[in-house]
C-alpha cells in the first residue's frame, strides 16, 4: 500500500488502470486534511486576521481606543506557540508510557485543531491535554480521566472535559489518522525480502535513524502536505539513500521511462529539507515572548470572569431562556386549542407520501 501510494502521488504518468487505487485515498485524511504549502499559509493567515478583527471589536466595544496599542499575534506567532506544545506531547506520552500511535495521533489532532481555531481564543495548553486524552480513546489505549489528570500538575478534570467536544467538532469527528511511522515499518519489512538487499546493507540502526526522522517530522507541517508513505521514504533516504533508492526502484512499473527513484527525488528532496531544517523544538525564549503578548491580546470573551465573558454568558442564557419559553408557549397553545402537542395523526395518504419521500432520500 505504501508503494502504491507513493507511486501514484509522485508519478503523474501512472494512471488508475496501471496502479490499484490505494486505500489511503479513501480516507478522511486524504479528503479533508491535505493542503499545499500555499493553502496552509492562506488558511492560517485568514484565520488569524478574522480572530484579530473580532477581538479588536470586542476591546473597542468595552473601551473605545483600547485596542490601538495592542500588539496582536500573527499567524507565525501562533504556529510557534502551537509547536512548543506539540513538543510536550512526546514528554507526556513517555511519562504515561503511551504507545507511539497515541503520540502521533495526538500531535495530528493538535495541528488540525489550529486549522479551525486560533490560540487567541483557545490556549494550546489545555487543547494539547484534551487532544492527547482523546487520542488515547480513539486509538484504543484508554486511561481513566482521574488517572490522567492526577498525574499532570495543575490540571483538573474540567480542563480536559470542557474542551473535548470542541476538539472533536473541530476535527469534524474524523478521528482516524494514517501515520508515517507505520508506513516506514511497512517499507522496512519489504526490504527484508528484496533479493538485491543483503542483510549487511540493512542493519537495524538504519531503521532506528529513519524512525527518528519520522518523529522529527511531527514538529513540521509535512503530514498536512505529503502522504505518510512519502514521509516514510524520505526519512529512510535520510538514514540510507541506497536502501531508499533500491526499495523505490523495486516498485517501478514495467516499461517506465526512468527509475522510480528518479521520479520521486524532487518530492523526497523537499520533505528531507523540511525535516532537517524545521524538525526541532522552537526557541523557548521566542515562545515565552509570544506567550507574554498573548496574555494581552487573548479574546476577552474566552477569559472567565472578564466583562466580555460575563456579557456573552448572560446573552447565551437569555437566548436559551427565550427558546425554552417559546417551546413551552407552543405546547400550551396546542393544548388550549384542543390540538395534540405531539402533532396530529397522519392519515393514510400523508403516511404514503412521507414514506415515498424517505425512499427517495435513500437513493
Amino acid at each position: 500500500m505504501a508503494a502504491d501510494n507513493a507511486a501514484k502521488a509522485a508519478d503523474p504518468q501512472i494512471n488508475s488502470s496501471t496502479v490499484k487505487r490505494p486505500l489511503y485515498e479513501g480516507s478522511t485524511q486524504y479528503k479533508s486534511w491535505r493542503y499545499s504549502p500555499e493553502q496552509l499559509e492562506q488558511v492560517r493567515t485568514s484565520l488569524n486576521a478574522a480572530a484579530v478583527a473580532v477581538i479588536r471589536n470586542t476591546f473597542e466595544a468595552d473601551e473605545p481606543g483600547s485596542s490601538e496599542d495592542v500588539l496582536f499575534l500573527n499567524a507565525n506567532d501562533e504556529q510557534l506557540l502551537v509547536k512548543l506544545y506539540i513538543t510536550k506531547i512526546p514528554q507526556l506520552c513517555g511519562h504515561f508510557r503511551f504507545p507511539e500511535e497515541v503520540e502521533a495521533t495526538a500531535i495530528s489532532y493538535l495541528k488540525r485543531f489550529y486549522l479551525k481555531n486560533t490560540v487567541m481564543d483557545w490556549h494550546p495548553k489545555n487543547v494539547m491535554l484534551t487532544a492527547l486524552f482523546l487520542a488515547t480513546k480513539t486509538t484504543n489505549n484508554p486511561i481513566s480521566l482521574e488517572s490522567y489528570t492526577s498525574n499532570i500538575p495543575k490540571t483538573s478534570s474540567s480542563d480536559v472535559l470542557d474542551l473535548e467536544f470542541l476538539v472533536s467538532q473541530s476535527l469534524n469527528f474524523e478521528f482516524a489518522v494514517w501515520h508515517a511511522h507505520r508506513a516506514l515499518w511497512g517499507i522496512w519489512l519489504d526490504l527484508q525480502s528484496l533479493p538485491d538487499v543483503p542483510e549487511d546493507l540493512r542493519p537495524q540502526d538504519v531503521y532506528d535513524i529513519a524512525i527518528k526522522h519520522v518523529r522529527a517530522s511531527r514538529f513540521t507541517d509535512v503530514e498536512l502536505i505529503y502522504t505518510p508513505s512519502q514521509i516514510a521514504l524520505a526519512s529512510l533516504a535520510l538514514a540510507s539513500p541506497v536502501l531508499a533508492e533500491r526499495w523505490a526502484d523495486s516498485k517501478a512499473v514495467a516499461g517506465a521511462a526512468q527509475p522510480f527513484s528518479a521520479t520521486l527525488d524532487p518530492t523526497l528532496g523537499l520533505i528531507k529539507y523540511i525535516i532537517t531544517q524545521m524538525g526541532h523544538p522552537p526557541d523557548v525564549e521566542a515562545v515565552r515572548e509570544v506567550d507574554r503578548r498573548l496574555k494581552l491580546c487573548k479574546n476577552p470573551e474566552k477569559v472567565p470572569g472578564s466583562k466580555a465573558y460575563l456579557s456573552r454568558q448572560a446573552a447565551e442564557q437569555q437566548r436559551a431562556e427565550e427558546k425554552r419559553n417559546k417551546k413551552a408557549e407552543d405546547v400550551r397553545r396546542a393544548v388550549t386549542e384542543g390540538g395534540n402537542p405531539f402533532g396530529s395523526e397522519l392519515n393514510e395518504d400523508e403516511k404514503a407520501k412521507q414514506l415515498a419521500e424517505l425512499d427517495d432520500d435513500d437513493d
